[in-house]
């Protein structure tokens, strides 16, 4: 595998002649599941889905930093259990330097020639996930007036609605670190924004606190995790995401749209679909699936990302 990464890498050589140079530069399905290379700029981002011994970790990355011409590439490991072990073993599975070449704390890259901060050392999230490109562009190319952005992370899918025309954009975290970092975003793309623009707390508190004020939203959109805990329990994508848009629907505009996204490949689309149709008619609506989008070209085979964007009467 190893010998074959130039090649691969070379299949993804057009992205940043067009404004990309954050994508996906090997993608799991072409390493027969063990690991994924993500570049930002010159940094690399190397995700490890099966056990490597130390001295193989040290090569993997140094063959992904020469073949891919990087400056550094940091690890990532990826076992089944990572999203239970995130809080106790962090240094562990996101470890703060890189495993080889120079460090790079913060890269600016572009996606579809929008900048965003990536801090390749940060977390296991870096600050963007690579595979809804084609849904932030879509967002980009067809905002209107006003839109929600729930689970807004560091608000990529703000700054294209806003960057379309969007005249309103409120993005919803649990994270006012993440916030504040969609906040730089923003100003990299010298979108002004107030901060109430800014909403901190738990998304389905928002949705209910808007709701009672009857605000509405042209496009709401979704985005959860596949898996959480919390106050009120835990949460559960295949199970719960019905609720989350009946919710949404109570705060969309007649004749307005939701855009529901989920990363998970153990559900198919047809119950994705199924699911959110469900919810939706909680609430009395109808949807119709306008658009479905996937990953991006850089995730050949993927199949774990549903993008669903949905017409309510």
């Amino acid at each position: 595998m190893i010998d074959g990464l130039p090649h691969l890498l070379a299949r993804r050589a057009h992205l940043p002649a067009q404004g990309t140079t954050f994508y996906r530069g090997v993608h799991t399905t072409e390493t027969a599941g063990e690991f994924a290379l993500d570049v930002a700029g010159d940094a690399g981002v190397l995700s490890l889905y099966a056990d490597f011994s130390p001295e193989e970790e040290i090569e993997l990355a140094g063959a992904c930093g020469e073949a891919a011409g990087l400056a550094g590439i940091y690890l990532k490991r990826r076992p089944p259990e990572a999203r239970h072990a995130a809080n106790v073993e962090r240094d562990w599975l996101s470890p703060p330097d890189p495993v080889w070449g120079e460090a790079r704390e913060e890269v600016t890259a572009l996606e579809n020639s929008v900048p965003f901060l990536i801090r390749p050392g940060a977390d296991l999230s870096i600050g963007l996930f690579a595979d809804a490109r084609p849904a932030r562009g879509w967002v980009r190319q067809h905002a209107p007036t006003r839109v929600l952005n729930a689970f807004a992370y560091t608000c990529g899918f703000g700054v294209n609605a806003s960057l379309g025309g969007a005249q309103a954009v409120k993005n919803v975290d649990l994270s006012r670190k993440v916030l504040a970092w969609g906040q730089e975003n923003y100003a990299l793309s010298g979108v002004s924004a107030p901060d109430d623009d800014f909403l901190y707390g738990d998304v389905f508190d928002w949705f209910r606190r808007l709701g009672r004020r009857g605000d509405t939203f042209d496009l709401v959109i979704l985005d959860p995790p596949s898996f959480a805990r919390g106050r009120a329990g835990v949460w559960r994508a295949e199970r719960d995401y019905g609720r989350l848009a009946a919710l949404a629907a109570a705060v969309t505009a007649p004749g307005g749209q939701i855009m529901t996204l989920l990363n998970h490949a153990g559900v198919f689309p047809t119950s994705f679909e199924r699911m959110v149709r469900l919810g939706l008619e909680e609430t009395g609506r109808r949807g119709r699936v306008l658009e479905s989008l996937g990953a991006g070209e850089d995730f050949p085979g993927a199949t774990h990302l549903k993008a669903v964007v949905w017409a309510l009467d």
